[in-house]
């Protein structure tokens, strides 16, 4: 049976918020304990269970105080921090409200933003460990083009430069050049602004290995080499949650690992 669940802030029900940023999520980490690293996960209510999953596999493996915090449109919106239309290359509701990331977080300390398709198989302190104060992002930088003409449950399959990089980002929240990144300027600001990283020069942005948003059905395995050992899987595509997708590669460990959620939340 998986270990008990240690850390939890937000369950997915919903975002406690009181105002714009300073009550965005209830803390109900005492004061005088250690502050716990911050991870904002795309939400998308189609595909909630992988959601559940994404946020489970943290917990399930952090030695290290974690925070985890759905973000959700429908939230957002009622508190106006969130208005544009969605468009028609939009494949999740979090598409764009990702990058007020920085935002969310009060501008403050190192905070994550993952979508909510990824499986993490290793502590995330390993993560952690990797951050670089001289960068103002870091992320796995992927020269990726994807085969499908569509992904997960029928959407269009985009192509544009640093293509996944915004999936997995690391966000060092008090940069200066992340400041910019307003609710106004994520509104209105186009996706090649936003998902390119546009408002940062290259070197602002650091690189995280491959395993760390490791892309089911494009990196590869090599046995021999454990450095290319998936720590976090992204099923970028579409995942075992979708019925197309239920056979895909390293479908068994997401499985597993939905198995093992179900049988925590049945004890809890």
């Amino acid at each position: 049976m998986a270990p008990a669940i240690k850390v939890v802030n937000s369950n997915g029900n919903g975002l406690q918020t009181a105002d714009l940023v300073a009550d965005f999520v209830a803390d109900t980490i005492p004061s005088n304990a250690k502050k716990p690293f911050k991870i904002f996960v795309g939400y998308d209510p189609r595909e909630d269970v992988a959601y559940q999953v994404c946020r489970y596999s943290i917990l399930k493996r952090s030695s290290v105080p974690v925070e985890i915090i759905p973000i959700k449109q429908q939230d957002l919106r009622s508190k106006g921090l969130y208005w544009r239309e969605r468009g028609p290359t939009e494949s999740t509701e979090f598409s764009f409200s990702r990058f007020l990331t920085p935002f969310l977080a009060n501008y403050d300390g190192w905070a994550m933003f993952v979508d909510c398709d990824f499986l993490y198989t290793t502590d995330f302190k390993e993560l952690i460990e990797l951050i670089d104060e001289k960068y103002a992002v870091m992320c796995v930088q992927h020269d990726y083009t994807p085969k499908e003409s569509t992904k997960m449950d029928g959407a269009v399959q985009t192509v544009y430069p640093k293509k996944n990089w915004s999936s997995m980002v690391l966000y060092n929240c008090g940069h200066p050049k992340n400041k910019i990144l307003t609710p106004e300027v994520v509104n209105s600001q186009t996706g090649a602004f936003l998902h390119r990283f546009m408002w940062l020069e290259d070197h602002e942005i650091g690189s995280i290995p491959f395993v760390w948003n490791f892309l089911v059905g494009h990196n590869k395995v090599n046995e021999n080499d454990p450095s290319t050992f998936p720590k976090a899987l992204h099923y970028t595509t579409g995942g075992p949650w979708f019925e197309a997708w239920k056979n895909c590669e390293f479908a068994d460990l997401w499985v597993n690992e939905f198995e093992a959620y179900k049988e925590e939340m049945e004890l809890a």
